[in-house]
């Protein structure tokens, strides 16, 4: 560990807010999620009972509001008690989008009840025991906070991205592990800066290495790892070798994180993930962790299938004005199809014809693109026709063969709406693995096919978690953690940030 490495570190971390700003931006979102509660109330009485709230002969409420009057104190205190118990006022490490809606419907649900069953039970003491509260009042509140606690929380995070994307803010994180293992983790932090984290070192774990990996100075190894975390002031460090002995790190946790309360997190390779379907049994006097063989079962299949075809069944007739201009647009350009027709592998191995829009001259031969794709497969350096900080593989660089709308279908994917009809046939899933063509699953390994256990997807977690950035591998760890970690909750997840990737053209050249 040098002194240079340390300096580049604490470098790397210096660009951070004072130590009072988080404080006070809660103490500003509790203000103002305390208002919020005054305005919705408020507003909901005067909806529903079209009378007003102050009295036109005094400084003071109106009799009708006055028995309603305690309850907008209450509200104040369970609003914001509810959003501090669903954690909508942590700022630190990284947030979804949809982790926040849902944790702004869970908070304004409870909150929402709390109200009603302290205004019901307790009826403002003994001052209104007769008198009848409006129960529209109270519905009329919980819609209007809802949409003003996503306004006011969402907004804040788009905030909050912006301000991380600009490099501030961010916590000073340590990577742990072997330089194959940092250079990806550190990839995809320095990619997705709005999730929080600055990769201000690398520890190793394996020997002598290079002085830097992506930029990021190697601090030392990792027999020194408390004396690294002190010296660069790391906040959050981050394993990605499994291997690591549980006895040291149990100790470097217990030493530092009780001190300067460092976070530790484990980021272990896909593979080595135990899936959620799993249950444990005792056989005997052992304890057994038992693993669904199938990937999904009867009943899960059919959830599956119907959510399948009600969402490519809506998606087919909302989409089919714009499918027709693409139809035209492909038909003007050059000679040939609408559609394109390829042979792909379905579940279980089962050849169908996969549909998409024709992006290319009639005429082109697909032995390039066979090439590339195999030693995508194998590994092989040559296969990112990108760059380092902007790897694309298994794509053919420059590819001739593309027209100028076929260049603008591939970027936006809509050249993979005709594979809806797919969908509605069984062939595919709205949600699944990307499906390969014969020729791929040949020079599979043994492993690789278990993405077939699945129907093959429009979309996917590969699609949404860098597409073509990322190696063959790493595309097949994710099919595989999507297979075996499979829920509805998990594609519409998927769905939802199908969108964004979209609009990003996210790997889709």
């Amino acid at each position: 560990m040098t002194s240079d490495a340390i300096s580049k570190s604490l470098e790397r971390g210096r660009r951070r807010a004072p130590t009072w700003v988080m404080p006070a931006t809660i103490v500003g979102m509790a203000v103002i999620d305390g208002l919020a509660a005054i305005f919705s109330f408020t507003l909901a009485f005067y909806i529903r009972e079209s009378a007003p709230l102050l009295s036109e002969t005094a400084w003071a409420w109106s009799k009708e509001f006055v028995p309603y009057s305690g309850v907008v104190f209450f509200l104040v205190f369970i609003r914001v008690a509810a959003n501090a118990q669903q954690r909508l006022y942590r700022l630190h490490g990284s947030f979804s989008y949809l982790d926040q809606i849902v944790r702004i419907f869970k908070a304004t649900v409870l909150a929402s009840l709390s109200a009603v069953a302290f205004t019901f039970m307790f009826r403002g003491g003994t001052a209104f025991r007769e008198f009848s509260y409006s129960r529209g009042v109270f519905l009329i509140d919980f819609f209007i906070a809802l949409i003003l606690y996503s306004a006011i929380h969402l907004g804040f995070r788009l905030i909050q991205s912006q301000i991380r994307n600009r490099g501030y803010n961010l916590i000073p994180t340590l990577i742990v592990g072997t330089e194959q293992e940092a250079e990806s983790t550190v990839k995809e932090l320095e990619r997705e800066r709005a999730i929080g984290y600055r990769v201000v070192g690398i520890v190793t774990t394996n020997g002598d290495g290079p002085s830097d990996v992506c930029g990021v100075p190697v601090v030392g190894a990792v027999d020194k790892l408390s004396d690294i975390i002190r010296d660069v002031g790391a906040q959050e460090v981050i394993i990605t070798d499994a291997s690591l002995p549980s006895d040291f790190l149990f100790e470097t946790m217990m030493h530092i994180g009780r001190r300067q309360k460092v976070e530790f997190r484990l980021a272990p390779s896909l593979l080595n993930m135990l899936p959620q379907k799993t249950s444990i049994e005792q056989v005997g006097i052992l304890p057994m962790l038992r693993l669904l063989r199938e990937p999904l079962t009867d009943a899960e299949r059919i959830i599956k299938r119907i959510l399948d075809i009600v969402v490519a069944g809506v998606c087919t007739v909302v989409l089919s004005p714009l499918m027709l201009v693409i139809a035209v647009l492909v038909r003007l350009e050059s000679k040939g199809g609408v559609f394109f027709r390829q042979e792909r592998v379905g579940m279980d191995g089962r050849i169908f014809l996969c549909l998409k829009f024709r992006s290319m001259r009639a005429d082109s031969d697909d032995e390039v693109h066979r090439e590339t794709y195999l030693k995508n497969i194998q590994g092989d350096a040559t296969a990112n026709v990108g760059d380092e900080r902007a790897p694309v593989f298994g794509k053919v660089k420059d590819d001739p063969r593309i027209t100028r709308v076929g260049h603008l279908l591939r970027r936006t994917s809509l050249d993979e709406l005709p594979q809806l009809l797919n969908v509605l046939k069984g062939e595919m899933s709205v949600v699944g693995p990307r499906p390969p063509i014969p020729y791929e699953v040949e020079a599979y390994e043994a492993w690789h096919r278990k993405r077939l256990d699945m129907k093959p997807g429009i979309t996917g977690l590969w699609q949404v978690s860098g597409r073509n950035r990322l190696k063959f591998e790493e595309m097949v760890r994710l099919d595989l953690y999507y297979i075996e970690n499979w829920s509805v909750l998990l594609d519409l997840k998927i769905l939802l940030l199908t969108l964004p990737a979209v609009f990003r053209g996210d790997g889709a050249k």
